[in-house]
């Protein structure tokens, strides 16, 4: 109660008895009351969770719409793979090109249209979608990865027969599957059914890199990580190749003024120049 009201500039009486009236609209105790200490009621608690996730979702809005009102920002949406493997270690670069440009970046998987306040998304998958002004940014190849000290332990080999008994590494994404690879390069009877499967491309690799199987890789993630030596690649020269992987996705009838869309196709041409650089 004391810190409450230190934060909100009341007495802590005032937010004692703003608790009560709250449970009593609810309906339901929120904390379990004692002489020595309060403790959340598990309502309680899946409330405060609920409400931290909804006060953050406002504070990004907010600082969205603030930004928003500069002609040199732009606010860009994507996948937390992509944001956290590729996009973020080439900002740096992006800011030595053009100091002027205030990129924030907003990490969703949501593919539904832009929402207010976001001046355009980076999306994997199979487009182009209807309502939306699509632009293929970049392709992508597939192929097995590994920790180097999991590849020796497991006994990997130079074929692809090997695998066979290997803890494989499943992203949940079907344009990055494991049964895709199998269909190219076998082994045909390589079992599928088993191993982890995780929610984003990150997951897997992350996964890969503590040596806990063999994950099939994006090369535009892998890359640092095989540089690093914390991944290899056995089986150079088998990948699958996913053409038109990667979209820069837009509203169809943007409002921004005439700055504003400069600074948005500054940061357009900029994603084409990485994508090509690779």
């Amino acid at each position: 109660m004391r810190a409450a009201a230190r934060e909100l500039d009341i007495s802590h009486s005032a937010v004692s008895r703003h608790l009560v009236e709250l449970e009593t609209w609810i309906g339901v105790p929120l904390v379990e009351r004692s002489t020595r200490r309060w403790t959340p009621t598990p309502q309680g608690a899946a409330l405060a969770r609920r409400l931290q996730e909804l006060f953050r979702e406002m504070d990004d809005a907010i600082e969205a719409a603030r930004e928003s009102g500069s002609p040199f920002s732009v606010t860009i949406a994507a996948a937390p793979s992509f944001a956290s493997r590729w996009l973020l270690p080439r900002l740096p670069a992006l800011e030595r090109a053009h100091p002027r440009i205030a990129l924030s970046l907003l990490v969703n998987q949501r593919l539904e249209t832009p929402s207010e306040g976001i001046d355009l998304a980076v999306r994997m998958g199979a487009g182009p979608w209807p309502g939306l002004e699509c632009e293929p940014l970049m392709d992508e190849r597939l192929y097995p990865v590994a920790s180097p000290a999991y590849w020796r332990q497991a006994g990997g080999g130079e074929e692809v027969d090997c695998l066979h008994g290997m803890r494989l590494l499943h992203d949940r994404d079907p344009s990055a599957s494991w049964e895709l690879w199998r269909r190219h390069f076998g082994p045909a009877s390589l079992a599928l059914e088993h191993g982890a499967r995780l929610a984003s491309s990150d997951l897997v690799l992350r996964a890969a890199e503590l040596g806990q199987g063999v994950a099939l890789a994006r090369e535009r993630f892998a890359g640092d990580a095989l540089a690093a030596g914390t991944l290899l690649r056995p089986f150079d020269g088998k990948a699958v190749h996913l053409p038109q992987a990667y979209w820069i996705v837009r509203p169809a009838k943007p409002r921004a003024g005439a700055s504003k869309r400069h600074a948005i196709a500054t940061v357009v041409q900029w994603l084409k120049e990485q994508a090509g650089a690779g």
